[in-house]
């Protein structure tokens, strides 16, 4: 009962038992206290007098989990997905980001993800979109990645209307005014020598790779705004951009816990025979270049001994990424690449935590667990409608980088070999569990609809992935595996590099049965 808490601490704190209290207060004020008093012969498991019996929203078999899709005579598709709350997550996801600049100046996605939610035809400032959002209880957000540019809304799902109207206007209707325009440049070239300057390598480590993998194509395009650029880039340049890539053909607008048929409502109202602010509303020149894994080294020589943002200092370490070419996820492939990449697991030797963060996997037993020396070895799977990159990232003192490279060959060669059917079954239930609990979230709800919408046109739902996962077999590994190894390897390096191995040699190391360097015979060291 929620009396007896408070009633058993006065009891504690004035040193009586219980028998006392009774004696003294009589076992009526007792009963009194801890029934409630208001309805003492009435059991639990009865509804109260009085009281209207509650209504609960009611679904049938599947209609819970359905994604339900409709498509707009302008060719704007409309995803949405039940969940019962107060609150709801709605927005646009386009069919554009960094890989589609090859014609363009490289950065134009990076500026546009800064801009999103500034002034537009109906909003005088960002302030002013802020504080119309916020009479909803709602926050904004703009996340552009290699592919895709999300603009999403949280908020009171009773300010549907006002969202789809707002998120109409931000996406077709931006001034990008000069001011705005400077501000971005700023705020840009901040986030770049932050880049630079951060003790955590891994988001230039990402770009690096991505750069040695697909040299000078679609996703190894640069994702962050090169410096020189940043004055190049203005309104018109921005323009000609949205004109090919802010097409309804190109969106989805997604979202969760609301009703579709009132979402398809708001988007007739405000996404249907709107002209955009750039005039035309046909793409003319939209790249559809399909990703050319090519391969490669993409070195970084820089002084990583001053680091250390406090005043305990980081030890000077040598960061590699070595990458294979996997799959897109739109192949049957990709399920059994996502249990290699849990099995393979990882992380840094100071985060190990408990079974649940990994402790199991591969580059924890093999590698962190027995080279104390290793600070870091975590695997990464990058996947994208064409193409896929499946890496291992390491991190050593600079004199050991040769043996650290030779470790993590060694651990590309073992994923062909035998596979353990306890690691098998613990990497696909640990998947399973990642999966539905990220699907707890309504944005990852949100942004899984949006992604899957805007690749497929549809939307594999949380079960059938987990029937999917299930059905992984060891020799689905191996096959993909083997597969996987007959590429030529990318290899990103930054820090001290002087023992770094040729990229020839990494190359013969992938390509051996046993992962290891060609020796190397030294007069002098």
């Amino acid at each position: 009962s929620t009396y007896l808490a408070p009633l058993s601490t006065v009891v504690i704190l004035a040193g009586m038992s219980w028998g006392a209290y009774e004696r003294k207060f009589g076992l009526a004020a007792y009963r009194k206290y801890s029934s409630g008093g208001g309805c003492p012969n009435i059991p639990l498991t009865s509804p109260l007098p009085g009281v209207p019996n509650p209504v609960f929203a009611t679904v049938d078999g599947q209609e819970r989990f359905e994604t339900k899709v409709t498509t707009l005579e302008n060719g704007l598709r409309i995803a949405s997905q039940n969940k019962f709350g107060q609150f709801c997550t709605v927005g646009i996801l386009i069919n554009s980001g960094s890989r589609h600049e090859a014609k363009y100046l490289s950065g134009i996605s990076h500026f546009l993800e800064k801009l999103a939610f500034s002034s537009t035809a109906q909003f005088g400032s960002k302030d002013e979109i802020l504080l119309t959002l916020e009479k909803h209880g709602g926050i904004c957000d703009c996340q552009a990645s290699r592919d895709t540019t999300m603009y999403a809304v949280s908020a009171d799902a009773k300010g549907l209307d006002t969202v789809v109207n707002l998120l109409a206007d931000v996406v077709l209707q931006p001034r990008l005014s000069d001011e705005e325009i400077e501000m971005t440049r700023m705020a840009v070239r901040f986030e770049l020598e932050d880049l630079n300057m951060r003790p955590d390598p891994e988001p230039l480590l990402t770009e690096m790779i991505h750069a040695a993998a697909y040299r000078e194509n679609t996703v190894g395009l640069n994702r962050f705004c090169p410096v020189e650029n940043t004055e190049k880039i203005d309104r018109k340049v921005l323009h000609s951009y949205l004109q090919n890539y802010y097409t309804p053909d190109r969106m989805v607008l997604a979202g969760v816990g609301i009703e579709h048929e009132q979402l398809v409502a708001c988007a007739r109202k405000y996404l249907l025979g709107i002209d955009p602010v750039w005039g035309s509303n046909k793409s003319e020149q939209v790249d559809r270049s399909v990703a050319q894994y090519t391969g490669g080294i993409v070195k970084l020589e820089k002084d990583m001994s001053d680091v250390s943002l406090g005043p305990t200092p980081i030890p000077e370490l040598t960061h590699i990424m070595i990458g294979l070419e996997s799959c897109s996820f739109l192949e049957e492939d990709f399920i059994p690449f996502a249990v290699l990449n849990m099995m393979m697991g990882g992380g840094g030797s100071f985060s190990a935590g408990g079974p649940g963060k990994g402790m199991f996997t591969r580059l924890y037993l093999n590698v962190l667990n027995r080279h104390h020396w290793m600070y870091n070895a975590t695997s990464y799977h990058h996947s994208y409608e064409d193409t896929g990159l499946l890496c291992i990232h390491a991190s050593a003192d600079p004199r050991q980088v040769r043996e650290m490279v030779e470790i993590i060959t060694r651990e590309f060669i073992l994923m062909a070999g035998a596979v353990g059917e306890v690691e098998l079954e613990r990497a696909k239930t640990q998947l399973k569990s990642m999966l539905m609990m990220n699907l707890e979230s309504r944005p990852v709800i949100f942004e899984d609809v949006g992604r899957q919408v805007l690749a497929t046109n549809t939307r594999k739902l949380p079960h059938e992935l987990c029937t999917l996962i299930g059905n992984v077999k060891p020799n689905d590994i191996k096959r993909v595996v083997t597969k996987m190894l007959r590429n030529k390897p990318a290899v990103a390096a930054l820090g001290d590099l002087t023992e770094l191995p040729t990229y020839e040699h990494i190359q013969a190391a992938l390509s051996s049965k046993d992962g290891r360097l060609p020796r190397m015979y030294r007069l002098f060291r």
